[in-house]
């Protein structure tokens, strides 16, 4: 797991911080103070924050990056390995293959069923029709990485164009 320092920094701090409030609290109670409702709700929201804070630093990794690629949308996942992308605008056929690889490699580190333990990767354009309001989608091309699975692992299915 990758540890983000500044953010686990800071809930520790965030934590001592409320370990105090929970004492103050505890005071408080002690010596009947009136404000000692309102430290009970300060002091569990600051000591729940720094869980919070710490559980993100421990979670948190970053995306990776294919040389050529292009940020699209993801616009379908149900969960189970089966994810669609499609882009705004169109793509060139260039970089249909670094976006799939970077997709299916960001996508495989999520933890989710999927299906035979490999997670696909769909890249589709919309493309209008004839027909007025009508618009059909392209398949760009597919990509399947196993859950967990490295950049060289991608097995990429991009169909021909040509025709």
């Amino acid at each position: 797991m990758i540890v983000d320092p500044l953010l686990f920094k800071a809930g520790v701090l965030i934590g001592a911080m409320g370990f105090l409030l929970v004492a103050l609290t505890v005071a408080g109670f002690l010596a009947r103070w009136g404000i000692r409702f309102r430290l009970v709700g300060i002091s569990s929201f600051t000591v729940l924050l720094s869980l919070s804070f710490m559980a993100f630093a421990l979670s948190y990794e970053e995306r990776q990056t294919v040389p050529g690629a292009v940020n699209v949308p993801i616009v379908f996942d149900n969960g189970r390995g089966l994810v669609i992308a499609a882009p705004r605008a169109p793509l060139p056929v260039a970089a249909v293959a670094p976006t799939l690889q970077q997709l299916a490699a960001n996508q495989s580190q999520r933890p989710q069923a999927g299906v035979n333990g490999y997670v696909t990767v769909r890249l589709r354009q919309v493309e209008p029709t004839d027909e007025a309001g009508v618009s059909r989608p392209r398949l760009l091309g597919e990509a399947r990485l196993p859950l967990g699975g490295q950049l060289e692992d991608v097995q990429l299915l991009i169909p021909d164009t040509t025709t």
